[in-house]
């Protein structure tokens, strides 16, 4: 068969047609910030997928390798926490102590990075694994180009957080939480903030206050709203569809005290992924939490809602 037999029935074309698309998926996966940027362009339709914690269902959560699985399966962004040693050394960790998470007791400042390091951590089984405590400069180096960071529970050190983000030059693909209910003016206040840097507000829907501090997020072009709520029956919830025509919204699918019980395990355990994952996306998101992530992103391409 000649090439213009080829093209005629159009065997070529599709052939190509399926290549170019491949290599679009592949050069997304590899430009976090491009596709992180978008999220704040007027139209955009895509929703993405932030994995809590990694792929802790396989691997330790916060590992390293939690975001290396995190990166090979697609996934948009990976949540991880930090935490500081007593040497000032930012590691990657949930808690406050190391007891739950590895064969190691006690807390994290109690430790330097030297002899936290010695620990290894353990999977979503309680057993200890080969894995190590890793650094937050470790983890942003390994992610970078390849997927966007959410760094949580590092608002009590943001001027560090920021500084090994820009040390990595990974500051255009991160977002960084700042805290909880707190408004911009009182951001603009009390921290430094880098002008290009991308940050997250936790707002607990129930406050009389809620309204107001998504509000004053709205002169920052570059600011993530994360509306929490233990009920569904709030009527401010009405509004995040309206809201999230000015700002980028962030909604968890985690456990039902973040979602009034539209969470993962409603979604996977009992089938009921219309009332859980398509009551959140009616609220019109950007961004989806999930402990769920490989099966909630089948989900949004179905909906055509993943890219």
């Amino acid at each position: 068969m000649n090439d213009k037999t080829c093209l005629k029935q159009g065997s070529c074309y599709l052939f190509l047609l399926g290549v170019l698309m491949l290599s679009s998926l592949m050069a997304s996966a590899q430009h976090p910030e491009k596709r992180l940027a978008a999220l704040f362009r007027k139209g955009n339709k895509e929703i993405l997928v932030a994995a809590h914690r990694g792929d802790w269902r396989n691997a330790p959560e916060n590992s390293m390798q939690a975001l290396l699985n995190s990166i090979e399966k697609g996934f948009d962004i990976m949540e991880l926490d930090v935490k500081m040693t007593k040497d000032s050394q930012m590691v990657i960790m949930h808690d406050q102590t190391i007891d739950r998470s590895t064969n190691g007791k006690g807390k994290v400042s109690d430790y330097s990075l030297t002899e936290i390091q010695q620990f290894r951590l353990k999977n979503g089984l309680g057993r200890t694994t080969p894995h190590h405590i890793p650094t937050l400069k470790e983890m942003m180096l390994a992610a970078k180009g390849k997927i966007i960071i959410n760094v949580d529970k590092g608002n009590d050190h943001l001027k560090e957080v920021f500084q090994i983000l820009q040390e990595t030059e990974t500051l255009n693909q991160t977002i960084v939480n700042v805290g909880d209910n707190l408004t911009f003016e009182y951001l603009k206040s009390h921290e430094v903030i880098p002008a290009e840097a991308y940050l997250m507000v936790v707002v607990n829907m129930k406050g009389t206050d809620a309204l107001p501090i998504i509000k004053s997020y709205q002169p920052n072009k570059k600011s993530i709203i994360q509306p929490i709520f233990d009920t569904d029956t709030l009527k401010n919830l009405n509004m995040l569809p309206e809201i999230a025509k000015q700002q980028v919204l962030w909604l968890n699918s985690l456990w039902p005290s973040l979602n009034g019980g539209h969470d993962d395990d409603l979604a996977v355990e009992e089938n009921k992924k219309k009332e859980s994952w398509g009551w959140l996306v009616e609220k019109k998101p950007a961004i989806l939490q999930s402990d769920r992530p490989a099966e909630l992103i089948l989900y949004l391409k179905k909906a055509g809602l993943h890219f």
